[in-house]
């Protein structure tokens, strides 16, 4: 278990993108942040108080979190040094990052010295099986995005808690490292070797109850040359019966790759579509998911409003506005039956 509160390292982020753990973090568990850390030459800030390590452990602070998710997932040698001296003072460390913490001797030494504990959340926990694409119960909606960060996490907890508030049965399925650590648990796709991935998320999404619905996080994009693998995966092994589409739509190129242009929704909506098909026939396309935080209020409207009429589809911004018209584009999707009549799964349904 992950002790909290937590303090929230942004080191040298180039850009606010680049702390999206610690965005989603502070956004979603509010509660569980009493600051940020923040190096010279840092370019994010999350609007919690700037605190030095000193400062974080009188208020309380347990564990520093890394927020920041840089390119290939590495620990610079100037971010061990903060690391190593926060576990000097008495604090834990945890990680989404591929370069892990146990991996890392001078933090294993400081670590042991000092009594304190190194998490790595993007190490599978379990020996994930092949998918073998068989029927489920229960439904699931997957969120696929038309690049890498766009809002297909924001969109799913945000449906989740209103389907919550209107006393529905749902549960967001975590499958990246902010996810993990904002629910605790999940399943770091990323991480599971390629040939199981599809698999992992079948384990992660079990038979359920007719009238559950598990929200899938989505990762990466179909159209991203680097990330399409773990979304792939996604859309297989997920067997989605409804998908959102999710935009962020001030992007100039794909993130990461300026050689790259971004698609269009109606891209995504017909490849995301032919691929869940595979694993599910009855797959929909049922609402559009917008990320308008770099646009003001009228022209957030205005291209949501822009999108409804040439797609089809509600379209929201569900951090912004609520994901109500999200979840009722749900309405009328029934569950597919199995063959079978019993429930089998690994994750306790309705968890």
């Amino acid at each position: 278990m992950i002790k909290t509160p937590y303090l929230l390292f942004l080191g040298d982020a180039p850009d606010a993108l680049s702390a999206k753990v610690a965005q989603g973090i502070k956004d979603w568990r509010p509660d569980a942040s009493v600051g940020q850390l923040r190096m010279e030459g840092c370019k994010a800030d999350v609007k919690l108080p700037d605190l030095t390590l000193a400062e974080a452990k009188a208020a309380g602070a347990k564990t520093l979190v890394i927020g920041v998710a840089n390119r290939g997932g590495y620990i610079s040698a100037s971010w061990k040094k903060v690391l190593i001296e926060a576990l000097d003072m008495g604090f834990d460390l945890a990680s989404g990052l591929h370069n892990l913490l146990r991996d890392e001797p001078e933090l294993v030494a400081a670590a042991n010295a000092n009594g304190g504990m190194l998490h790595d959340v993007r190490v599978p926990s379990v020996e994930y099986p092949i998918a073998n694409g068989k029927i489920r119960s229960g439904k699931r909606c997957l969120a696929v995005g038309t690049d890498c960060s766009v809002g297909k996490m924001y969109t799913a907890i945000a449906m989740e808690r209103e389907m919550h508030a209107r006393g529905m049965r749902a549960t967001f399925r975590a499958t990246g490292q902010t996810g993990i650590l904002i629910t605790g648990g999940g399943v770091p796709l990323d991480a599971v070797i390629a040939d199981f991935m599809a698999g992992a998320v079948e384990y992660l999404t079990p038979d359920n109850a007719d009238d559950h619905w598990d929200l899938i996080e989505g990762q990466g994009s179909l159209f991203h040359v680097s990330y399409s693998g773990v979304t792939l995966a996604l859309v297989h092994g997920g067997q989605p019966d409804a998908l959102i589409l999710c935009t962020e739509p001030t992007r100039a190129h794909m993130r990461g790759l300026p050689e790259y242009q971004q698609p269009s929704l109606e891209a995504l909506r017909d490849t995301a579509l032919t691929l869940a098909r595979v694993g599910n026939p009855n797959c929909q396309v049922v609402a559009v998911s917008v990320n308008t935080q770099h646009l003001n209020e009228a022209d957030a409207l205005a291209h949501m409003a822009e999108v409804e009429v040439r797609i089809g589809l509600p379209t929201v911004d569900p951090y912004r506005q609520g994901a109500a018209r999200l979840v009722d584009a749900l309405d009328g999707i029934t569950a597919r039956q199995k063959p079978e009549a019993a429930l089998t799964g690994h994750i306790t349904p309705d968890a």
